[in-house]
């Protein structure tokens, strides 16, 4: 049988909810895409250093902090997608990017269409990714209501990832969310129970998990 995949160290700091960690690591993918500003992979490696150091920030509703390190990230994920402008990962990331400078009213004027759109342009570049759904969702998720977003909007997208990767811990966890915050908490429960199952090591998710009620 082939071994399973190790987690990144990305991942497994992300998992931690290790903000030191992850910091360190983008300052190391921040300095390699400044010496080499024509190699998409690289400008991508600090893209996707800096959403996951972004995350966790919204992870622990610091929204200033993730607003900054997104912003950090943004050219980037920029420069990447200017190099491939059809790599449906790279815009994945700049999505993802753009939706974690969100933090009030003037920001999300500056970043909330174009974290729309470049999350559409990913899923039209790669439908078959599993994540690129997942982004999509979470940012619909967080997207308010009167704009179009909110749980309704979000759970289809991470249906769609779970049905491309039923091992998709991430997907299993957002659905767990959107679940929730429809007030569908046995439901979320199950939800959350299984992304734990994938990836046990998810200190977020057990967060989550804790705090929504057992019916």
């Amino acid at each position: 049988m082939a071994a399973a995949v190790a987690p990144s160290p990305l991942d497994v700091a992300r998992d931690q909810q290790d903000r030191a960690t992850l910091d360190r690591i983008l300052g190391e993918c921040a300095a390699a895409a400044s010496k080499a500003p024509n190699d998409a992979e690289t400008q991508y490696r600090a893209a996707l250093a800096a959403s996951y150091l972004a995350g966790v920030d919204v992870e622990l509703h610091e929204k200033k902090p993730a607003h900054d390190v997104a912003e950090r990230g943004l050219p980037f994920a920029e420069k990447a997608v200017s190099l491939k402008p059809d790599n449906g990962e790279y815009l994945r990331i700049l999505g993802t990017l753009y939706g974690q400078a969100v933090s009030d009213l003037m920001s999300g004027l500056r970043y909330g269409a174009k974290a729309k759109d470049t999350l559409s342009k990913a899923v039209e570049k790669s439908p078959k990714s599993s994540m690129v759904y997942v982004a999509r969702g979470v940012g619909n998720l967080y997207l308010p209501a009167q704009l179009g977003g909110g749980p309704a909007a979000a759970i289809p997208d991470f249906q769609k990832a779970l049905e491309l990767d039923p091992k998709n811990a991430e997907a299993y966890a957002y659905l767990g969310l959107s679940l929730r915050d429809g007030h569908k908490d046995a439901e979320a429960r199950q939800a959350f129970t299984k992304a734990l199952e994938l990836n046990p090591k998810r200190v977020w998710v057990k967060q989550q998990l804790d705090k929504t009620p057992a019916k």
